[in-house]
Protein backbone atom coordinates (compact mmCIF):
# COMPACT_ATOMS: atom_id res chain seq x y z
CA UNK A 1 0.00 0.00 0.00
CA UNK A 2 1.32 3.43 -0.92
CA UNK A 3 1.55 6.08 1.77
CA UNK A 4 -1.04 8.14 -0.06
CA UNK A 5 -3.42 5.18 -0.06
CA UNK A 6 -2.94 4.64 3.67
CA UNK A 7 -3.67 8.33 4.30
CA UNK A 8 -6.86 8.17 2.24
CA UNK A 9 -8.02 4.87 3.77
CA UNK A 10 -7.21 5.57 7.41
CA UNK A 11 -10.28 6.34 9.49
CA UNK A 12 -11.08 6.43 13.20
CA UNK A 13 -12.69 3.03 13.79
CA UNK A 14 -14.89 2.70 16.86
CA UNK A 15 -15.64 -1.04 16.91
CA UNK A 16 -12.83 -3.61 17.04
CA UNK A 17 -12.84 -7.40 17.05
CA UNK A 18 -12.04 -8.29 20.69
CA UNK A 19 -10.93 -11.80 19.68
CA UNK A 20 -8.23 -10.60 17.32
CA UNK A 21 -4.60 -10.46 18.45
CA UNK A 22 -1.61 -8.90 16.76
CA UNK A 23 1.49 -11.04 16.51
CA UNK A 24 4.42 -9.88 18.69
CA UNK A 25 6.46 -9.27 15.53
CA UNK A 26 3.73 -6.99 14.19
CA UNK A 27 3.69 -4.96 17.41
CA UNK A 28 7.47 -4.71 17.35
CA UNK A 29 7.33 -3.49 13.76
CA UNK A 30 4.71 -0.85 14.54
CA UNK A 31 6.69 0.48 17.49
CA UNK A 32 9.95 0.45 15.54
CA UNK A 33 8.33 2.54 12.82
CA UNK A 34 6.84 4.94 15.37
CA UNK A 35 10.32 5.41 16.83
CA UNK A 36 11.49 6.73 13.47
CA UNK A 37 9.17 9.72 13.86
CA UNK A 38 10.93 13.08 14.11
CA UNK A 39 11.37 14.95 17.38
CA UNK A 40 12.79 18.39 18.09
CA UNK A 41 16.53 18.23 18.76
CA UNK A 42 16.34 14.46 18.26
CA UNK A 43 15.26 14.04 21.88
CA UNK A 44 13.01 11.05 21.15
CA UNK A 45 11.13 11.97 24.30
CA UNK A 46 8.05 9.88 23.59
CA UNK A 47 7.37 6.92 25.87
CA UNK A 48 4.88 4.42 24.47
CA UNK A 49 2.87 2.69 27.19
CA UNK A 50 1.60 -0.61 25.77
CA UNK A 51 -1.38 -1.62 27.90
CA UNK A 52 -1.75 -5.41 27.91
CA UNK A 53 -3.33 -6.19 31.30
CA UNK A 54 -7.10 -6.81 30.85
CA UNK A 55 -7.95 -5.36 34.25
CA UNK A 56 -5.98 -2.19 33.56
CA UNK A 57 -7.71 -1.84 30.20
CA UNK A 58 -11.07 -2.08 31.97
CA UNK A 59 -10.03 0.62 34.44
CA UNK A 60 -8.89 2.89 31.63
CA UNK A 61 -12.15 2.24 29.78
CA UNK A 62 -14.06 3.36 32.87
CA UNK A 63 -12.06 6.60 32.79
CA UNK A 64 -12.85 7.07 29.09
CA UNK A 65 -16.63 7.27 28.90
CA UNK A 66 -16.81 3.47 28.57
CA UNK A 67 -15.44 3.52 25.02
CA UNK A 68 -15.15 -0.05 23.78
CA UNK A 69 -12.03 0.58 21.67
CA UNK A 70 -9.94 0.55 24.82
CA UNK A 71 -10.73 -3.04 25.76
CA UNK A 72 -11.59 -4.48 22.35
CA UNK A 73 -8.66 -3.28 20.21
CA UNK A 74 -5.78 -5.69 19.75
CA UNK A 75 -3.28 -3.03 20.79
CA UNK A 76 -3.64 -0.01 23.04
CA UNK A 77 -0.80 2.48 23.15
CA UNK A 78 -0.81 5.49 25.46
CA UNK A 79 1.54 8.06 23.98
CA UNK A 80 3.31 9.82 26.80
CA UNK A 81 6.51 11.84 26.83
CA UNK A 82 9.30 12.82 29.18
CA UNK A 83 9.10 16.59 29.57
CA UNK A 84 12.63 16.71 30.95
CA UNK A 85 14.38 14.43 28.45
CA UNK A 86 16.31 17.48 27.21
CA UNK A 87 17.82 17.92 30.66
CA UNK A 88 18.49 14.36 31.82
CA UNK A 89 21.02 13.14 29.29
CA UNK A 90 21.05 15.23 26.12
CA UNK A 91 24.45 13.86 25.15
CA UNK A 92 22.91 10.39 24.73
CA UNK A 93 20.75 11.47 21.83
CA UNK A 94 23.75 12.88 19.98
CA UNK A 95 26.36 10.29 20.93
CA UNK A 96 26.83 9.10 17.35
CA UNK A 97 27.21 12.57 15.89
CA UNK A 98 30.57 14.11 15.08
CA UNK A 99 32.14 16.23 17.81
CA UNK A 100 31.46 19.62 16.15
CA UNK A 101 27.77 18.70 15.91
CA UNK A 102 27.66 17.68 19.58
CA UNK A 103 29.47 20.86 20.57
CA UNK A 104 26.77 22.89 18.85
CA UNK A 105 23.67 20.88 19.74
CA UNK A 106 24.11 20.36 23.48
CA UNK A 107 24.28 24.07 24.41
CA UNK A 108 21.50 24.79 21.91
CA UNK A 109 19.20 22.26 23.57
CA UNK A 110 19.81 23.78 26.99
CA UNK A 111 19.25 27.32 25.73
CA UNK A 112 16.04 26.35 23.97
CA UNK A 113 14.34 24.52 26.86
CA UNK A 114 15.71 25.88 30.13
CA UNK A 115 13.08 27.85 32.01
CA UNK A 116 10.48 27.34 29.26
CA UNK A 117 7.95 24.85 30.59
CA UNK A 118 5.35 25.68 27.95
CA UNK A 119 7.90 24.94 25.23
CA UNK A 120 8.68 21.59 26.90
CA UNK A 121 5.01 20.67 26.82
CA UNK A 122 4.36 21.99 23.32
CA UNK A 123 7.27 19.99 21.92
CA UNK A 124 6.22 16.68 23.46
CA UNK A 125 2.66 17.14 22.24
CA UNK A 126 3.89 17.75 18.72
CA UNK A 127 6.21 14.76 18.89
CA UNK A 128 3.52 12.41 20.20
CA UNK A 129 1.09 13.62 17.55
CA UNK A 130 3.57 12.84 14.79
CA UNK A 131 4.32 9.42 16.30
CA UNK A 132 0.60 8.66 16.60
CA UNK A 133 0.07 9.38 12.92
CA UNK A 134 3.05 7.17 12.07
CA UNK A 135 1.49 4.34 14.11
CA UNK A 136 -1.87 4.71 12.43
CA UNK A 137 -0.52 4.84 8.88
CA UNK A 138 1.80 1.90 9.52
CA UNK A 139 -1.12 -0.05 10.98
CA UNK A 140 -3.21 0.71 7.90
CA UNK A 141 -0.43 -0.53 5.63
CA UNK A 142 -0.40 -3.77 7.65
CA UNK A 143 -4.15 -4.21 7.14
CA UNK A 144 -5.25 -2.93 10.54
CA UNK A 145 -7.47 -0.08 11.64
CA UNK A 146 -6.96 2.46 14.38
CA UNK A 147 -8.54 5.15 16.48
CA UNK A 148 -6.75 8.13 18.01
CA UNK A 149 -8.28 8.95 21.38
CA UNK A 150 -8.23 11.88 23.75
CA UNK A 151 -11.68 11.35 25.24
CA UNK A 152 -10.58 10.24 28.68
CA UNK A 153 -9.74 11.61 32.11
CA UNK A 154 -6.04 12.33 31.73
CA UNK A 155 -5.38 12.58 35.48
CA UNK A 156 -7.07 9.26 36.24
CA UNK A 157 -5.31 7.45 33.41
CA UNK A 158 -2.03 8.97 34.57
CA UNK A 159 -2.62 7.51 38.03
CA UNK A 160 -3.55 4.12 36.59
CA UNK A 161 -0.32 3.85 34.57
CA UNK A 162 1.77 5.46 37.34
CA UNK A 163 2.83 8.30 35.07
CA UNK A 164 5.98 9.96 36.42
CA UNK A 165 5.56 13.57 37.57
CA UNK A 166 7.85 14.86 34.83
CA UNK A 167 5.93 13.10 32.03
CA UNK A 168 2.75 14.06 30.16
CA UNK A 169 0.08 12.09 28.33
CA UNK A 170 -0.69 13.25 24.80
CA UNK A 171 -3.24 10.75 23.47
CA UNK A 172 -4.01 7.06 23.08
CA UNK A 173 -4.12 5.00 19.90
CA UNK A 174 -6.17 1.82 19.61
CA UNK A 175 -5.21 -0.59 16.82
CA UNK A 176 -6.85 -3.79 15.62
CA UNK A 177 -9.33 -5.40 13.24
CA UNK A 178 -12.49 -3.41 12.61
CA UNK A 179 -15.84 -5.08 13.25
CA UNK A 180 -17.54 -2.45 11.10
CA UNK A 181 -16.25 0.44 9.01
CA UNK A 182 -15.90 3.95 10.31
CA UNK A 183 -18.82 6.32 9.99
CA UNK A 184 -18.92 8.23 6.69
CA UNK A 185 -16.93 11.44 6.61
CA UNK A 186 -19.34 13.90 8.14
CA UNK A 187 -18.33 17.23 6.70
CA UNK A 188 -15.00 17.81 5.02
CA UNK A 189 -13.94 21.44 5.19
CA UNK A 190 -13.41 23.21 1.89
CA UNK A 191 -9.79 23.66 0.88
CA UNK A 192 -10.41 27.41 0.58
CA UNK A 193 -11.21 27.55 4.30
CA UNK A 194 -8.06 25.70 5.30
CA UNK A 195 -5.30 26.93 3.02
CA UNK A 196 -4.16 30.48 3.68
CA UNK A 197 -1.68 32.08 1.32
CA UNK A 198 1.01 34.00 3.15
CA UNK A 199 -1.14 35.85 5.71
CA UNK A 200 -4.56 35.70 7.30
Amino acid sequence: MKVSEAIEARRAVKAFDPAHRLEPAEIDRLLALAMLSPTAYNLQHWRFVQVTEPELRQQIRAAAWDQSQITDASLLIILTADLKAWQKRPEYYWRLAEQPVRDFMLPAIDAYYRGREQVERDEVMRSCGIAAQTLMLAAKEMGYDSCPMDGFDFATVGELIRLPADHAISLMVAIGKALRPAYPRSGPVAKEEVVIHNRF
